[in-house]
């Protein structure tokens, strides 16, 4: 019996990444050589510190932020509860939150919590989207009361690509004296963002969907923006966020956010036609397909297609027989029966939600991985259709 791994398509990188090569290398001195504590006071902490200080650098870059608007945090989840936490915190005497009903659940979550608390309630307002998964702006115009104390909306939808006007809608909120808070962890690395541009005041980012390690994160917090910590303990980072500093990831995702920039061009021509390539050749080879979200404001690297009539956890089981690896939505939410929030809102049928597929593609992809998508998935979905008798009735 072999015991050699077996190849893998991975088209899964909106759950998360391979850690780069030249990412893993600037880590591991810091888990090995210099692993002093960039705290303390001696010579040898002073690696730690100067490494420190140029990641802070390379994120800035990245974003188009200041050093000191760059706060180190654990993930994207925390980086989201922090910024959103910290607004009702900053202002008690308002209680209403905007947000929309496609969130990451490290958002909806939240959200939903707030709204069914024991004690104090805030009022949620969920913005609805367009059959094509993009924002009714008027709606949200009309959402914005002198009650709101934050807006929150990602960047990009992690499970379709499709991208918001958060800029936009950013200078719409400081017109009425509200923040914004933006979910950028899917977009981050694969548009340009530039936020010394922007009215947004915070900005969330997680290193493992850009070829970082996990457990790494970044908070963008804009200078005067109000702001209250939401892990209370030492002065690290400024006093904004207790806790001794992941060291080694946090030199990672500064590498990373570096090759990102390098690698926005790749993104958005080579990524894309890649991506391009797929999608178009499942929409042309099997019947009964749709597209989930708008074809143009999208992610490069994001296609979500669902199948009419079979299940995208028997899909998935099939794709993984060939070592293809993809998925049916969030991976937060993997292991739900239910369809996804994102296509439910969407108002996609319930006979294509169930089978819907997400494929998210990397710099690492190549053609011939594509091609063989291609090959095995038409067989795949007739195999599962000839299963069904739902397809023979509805196959005309």
């Amino acid at each position: 019996m072999s015991t050699q791994a077996p190849e893998i398509i991975y088209m899964d990188n909106n759950a998360t990444t391979a850690i780069a090569p030249e990412v893993l290398e600037a880590m591991l001195p810091y888990l090995q050589e210099y692993y002093g504590n960039p705290s303390s006071m001696y010579d040898f902490a002073r690696y730690s510190a100067l490494a420190m200080a140029k990641a802070r650098e390379q994120v800035a870059g990245l974003i188009g932020a200041h050093v000191d608007e760059i706060v180190f945090t654990s993930c994207g989840t925390e980086s989201d509860s922090t910024a959103i936490f910290s607004a009702l915190r900053r202002f008690p005497e308002k209680n209403h939150i905007v947000t929309t009903r496609v969130e990451h659940p490290a958002v909806k979550t939240l959200c939903d919590n707030m709204e069914n608390l024991s004690g104090r309630k805030y009022h949620v307002t969920r913005l609805q989207v367009e059959a094509d998964g993009t924002l009714d702006m008027q709606q949200y115009r009309d959402s914005l009361t002198d009650d709101t104390a934050i807006v929150s909306v990602m960047w990009a939808n992690n499970e379709t690509g499709v991208i918001f006007p958060v800029e936009e809608m950013a200078r719409i909120a400081k017109e009425r004296g509200i923040l914004f808070h933006t979910d950028a962890v899917q977009a981050v690395g694969k548009i340009p963002i530039n936020l010394a541009e922007t009215a947004i005041d915070f900005l969330a980012l997680s290193g493992h969907k850009l070829h970082a390690p996990k457990g790494i994160g970044v908070l963008y917090i804009r200078k005067g923006a109000p702001y209250m910590p939401f892990l209370n303990g030492g002065h690290q980072e400024h006093g904004r966020r207790g806790g001794t500093e992941n060291v080694a990831s946090i030199v990672a995702l500064g590498r990373a956010c570096e090759l990102a920039a390098a690698n926005m061009e790749v993104e958005n021509t080579r990524v894309r036609a890649l991506r391009d390539k797929l999608e178009n050749g499942l929409l042309t080879s099997i019947p009964k397909v749709l597209l989930n979200g708008n074809k143009h404001m999208r992610l490069p690297n994001t296609t979500n297609i669902s199948f009419e009539y079979v299940e995208g956890e028997a899909i998935l089981l099939h794709l993984n027989r060939h070592h293809i690896c993809a998925s049916s939505g969030s991976a937060c939410t993997s292991g739900s029966l239910e369809p996804s929030h994102v296509l439910r809102a969407m108002g996609v049928p319930f006979t294509a939600a169930h089978g819907s597929i997400r494929f998210s593609l990397s710099p690492y992809n190549t053609e011939t991985e594509v091609d063989k998508v291609l090959e095995v998935l038409p067989e795949i979905i007739a195999e599962l259709r000839n299963l069904s008798p739902f397809w023979e009735e509805n196959s005309n």
